[in-house]
């Protein structure tokens, strides 16, 4: 994993992870990795996955189950992607919206663009 220096590394660990559970590699109530083994698979400090593992325990995405380790929730993919759909429209849609309107494009643009977007995308796919 490449770490940059835009926002702290056990945030950028908390999407690693969020992308884990997103793509379904760690599927909702499944064991990950401990702090340990996450630190030396990250090349990270045990404390700075330690960080990562309480702040998304507290926002009941993870579990620790005592003696065993740690789980993903029963719920997890869902907590994920609502927080991720929030972030998203608090964050990211007011700044495209912002550009859009510097660069003096439409919604009708931007629809034509997603258009043709889909269309390569379904070509590409049809050919694999």
């Amino acid at each position: 994993m490449q770490f940059d220096n835009r926002s702290a590394i056990y945030l950028q660990i908390a999407d690693y992870m969020h992308d884990q559970i997103l793509n379904g590699t760690w599927p909702d109530g499944s064991r990950i990795p401990s702090i340990r083994d996450m630190a030396i698979q990250l090349e990270v400090n045990p404390n700075t996955v330690t960080r990562t593992y309480t702040l998304l325990q507290e926002s009941g995405t993870l579990e620790n189950q005592r003696g065993i380790g740690y789980f993903t929730a029963s719920d997890a993919r869902n907590r994920v992607l609502e927080q991720k759909r929030q972030e998203f429209l608090s964050r990211e849609l007011p700044a495209l919206f912002s550009t859009m309107e510097k660069l003096g494009l439409s919604e009708q643009d931007i629809l034509q663009h997603l258009r043709t977007c889909r269309k390569e995308q379904d070509n590409n796919e049809t050919k694999q």
